[in-house]
């Protein structure tokens, strides 16, 4: 299984942000980095030495496989030159960020509502405490 990964720093007005794209096999996978001012390298390296465990990265999604070819060096040149230039989230990423952050609104909800429904619960307790302290005169 060939596993290939790559990240993007790019500014999304007004931060600068990375881009983490992972393919393991089929799955494809991406989490977004929001960094403040523009990153040194030494601190994008840092920073993933560091919280490389702590990324979230959003659920998979469907990906093609990925062909390894030996490539030539000054073709490799030209496509790392072409990327450079190509400064934007691809539409994958863009879905896969999507998700993420629709899952995340889910769980933001449910758990929005549990609270709700424990805090009428609370309040529907103490109600029923006040009207039998009132019924036995105190």
């Amino acid at each position: 299984m060939a596993m290939k990964s790559s990240l993007t720093i790019l500014f999304e007005n007004p931060f600068w942000v990375g881009l983490f794209e992972r393919i393991d096999g089929n799955k494809y996978e991406v989490c977004k980095i929001t960094f403040g001012a523009e990153p040194k390298d030494y601190e994008v390296y840092d920073f993933l030495l560091k919280n490389w465990h702590k990324l979230k990265f959003s659920p998979p999604v469907k990906a093609e496989k990925i062909e390894e070819r030996k490539i030539n060096p000054k073709r490799m040149q030209r496509e790392i030159n072409s990327q450079l230039e190509n400064r934007g989230i691809g539409t994958k990423a863009q879905q896969a960020l999507k998700l993420q952050h629709e899952q995340g609104k889910l769980e933001r909800k449910v758990k929005s509502k549990e609270q709700k429904e424990a805090e009428k619960e609370r309040q529907f307790v103490l109600r029923q405490e006040k009207k039998k302290a009132k019924h036995r005169g105190r």
